[in-house]
């Protein structure tokens, strides 16, 4: 790659983002940085997704073992789970190919539905960056928020990878809605949930996707590292992860960060506050956050999915709210305090020691 090369592929990085000497030395280190991610054993407990919705053969010890990773984890790697392994690549090289255009054309292409972010993984429920209280450190993390109930309204007759990619994501939606509803409905099964009251926890047509863009940092490392996202918990009801080969997605248990590694074909299937709310505080909603390579780049396709609209959250440990509710007192509280409160706020008996990050 030469020099040249090199300061054109800068450029589509968001203008803070732009760094020449991490990218010269990603050629030095690709090797070696592949052979460490694929070494070392992984804790993540790990779920087969037909074992979960078997019908033909007693599936209760996989559903007991999907109770216990969402109790003592929150989150689980999710195998045979049905998404063609060619949809996975193609998805992450169409965005890996939107994301190199230069910085300016994609402000211009990616308008409504759509909307491109960068900086700050917090935003309005229409798509945009949420002005936050404070002086706040630059996430280093560009992105591409999805409505999927919108994709047909997007208009790319006039760009091929950008059509593509709305086809790409349209199968994939499908896919994702079939996995969130099968999953959810083990875990009610599992919390002995009502089903026809439960069934409305969970909307497919709520569903959508950020697909996010990680640029290298030259400057960190252990003892400062540079994040893409910092410590959080999503809102949602499940959020489903699809990575590329670079690692960075750190999750929080018994008081210890552990890196979730990338393997090939698998998905990451984590709780949201949603759900912690739904099962009464018996799951948990994970902590999570994102560490930026050293040397490479790192492409991740989250999806989220939410309770429909007017579906109320009931629990004995939680005052009766819904999405709806959660989301403009999160939006309000990142706005006056520059932090978000989350779950907190709608719990009968509130603690005075939240902690919790947008």
């Amino acid at each position: 790659m030469s020099l040249m090369s090199i300061l054109e592929d800068s450029s589509s990085y968001p203008p803070p983002f732009r760094q020449v000497s991490q990218l010269v030395r990603q050629q030095r280190v690709d090797s070696a940085e592949s052979e460490q991610l694929d070494s070392g054993e992984d804790p993540i407990p790990v779920l087969d997704f037909q074992g979960l919705i078997n019908q033909v053969v007693d599936n209760k010890d996989n559903i007991n073992k999907l109770g216990e990773a969402c109790k003592d984890w929150g989150l689980f790697r999710l195998v045979n789970h049905g998404v063609p392994p060619t949809l996975l690549s193609q998805l992450q090289d169409h965005a890996k190919q939107l994301f190199s255009l230069p910085f300016e054309s994609k402000q211009a292409l990616f308008t409504t539905p759509l909307s491109y972010f960068w900086g700050t993984p917090a935003l309005t429920p229409s798509g945009t960056a949420l002005s936050i209280k404070g002086t706040q450190n630059t996430n280093w993390v560009e992105g591409l928020n999805v409505p999927l109930s919108q994709l047909s309204q997007v208009q790319a007759q006039d760009h091929p990878t950008l059509n593509s990619f709305r086809i790409l994501l349209e199968e994939y939606g499908k896919h994702l809605g079939r996995l969130s509803r099968s999953i959810f409905q083990s875990m009610a099964k599992n919390l002995n949930l009502d089903t026809v009251e439960s069934e409305s926890n969970l909307s497919e047509p709520t569903g959508f996707i950020r697909v996010y863009r990680y640029p290298p940092y030259s400057e960190s490392d252990e003892d400062n590292p540079a994040w893409g996202m910092d410590l959080h918990t999503d809102s949602s009801v499940v959020s489903i992860l699809s990575q590329d080969r670079v690692g960075g997605l750190q999750v929080l248990k018994d008081d210890q960060w552990l890196t979730v590694k990338p393997i090939s074909n698998t998905l990451i299937v984590n709780l949201g506050d949603m759900m912690q709310a739904i099962s009464n505080d018996e799951y948990k909603s994970v902590k999570h956050r994102v560490k930026v390579n050293r040397y490479r780049e790192r492409v991740s396709i989250c999806y989220f999915v939410f309770p429909g609209e007017g579906s109320v959250v009931r629990s004995s440990k939680y005052k009766p709210f819904t999405y709806g509710d959660f989301q403009k007192q999160v939006q309000q509280d990142v706005k006056v305090l520059g932090y978000k409160v989350g779950l907190e706020r709608f719990k009968l008996n509130p603690s005075n020691n939240s902690t919790e990050s947008c």
